[in-house]
């Protein structure tokens, strides 16, 4: 068992999100010891760690509530998860495409700039 500090201690969750995620339903079933504090399991701690992923997959709370009901249901679910899966991977791709193609003008104007001080290019403005 483990106690809501090592929880995140392993998580590497603050303690008032792992509070939040409990308080939220989040973490179902979740058991208290006998001075009332809450206590994990082994997979209480691997739920707590899909939470965190599923987080930095951009996923909402209300996104993350509906897979856990989905989740909950039991094997017949699995369907309606790898949609849902399927598409935070997809706007995940395509923010990676945005974010390239806001690395690739940093990258070309950083260029233009350096032919400009070094006189290869003769400096143009859009704005002046």
């Amino acid at each position: 068992m483990y106690t809501m500090k090592q929880v995140c201690e392993i998580t590497r969750l603050t303690y008032e999100t792992l509070k939040f995620y409990c308080n939220e339903g989040l973490v179902p079933n979740v058991k208290r010891d006998n001075n009332n504090r809450r206590i994990f399991d082994d997979r209480d701690l691997a739920w707590i760690k899909d939470i965190a992923c599923l987080k930095k997959c951009s996923m909402s709370i209300a996104d993350i509530k509906e897979y856990l009901a989905l989740c909950l249901e039991g094997k017949s679910s699995i369907p309606a998860r790898q949609k849902m899966l399927n598409e935070k991977k997809e706007a995940l791709l395509s923010q990676i495409e945005e974010i390239n193609a806001s690395i690739d003008y940093i990258d070309w104007k950083q260029n233009f700039y350096e032919d400009v001080i070094s006189g290869k290019t003769e400096y143009v403005s859009n704005l002046i």
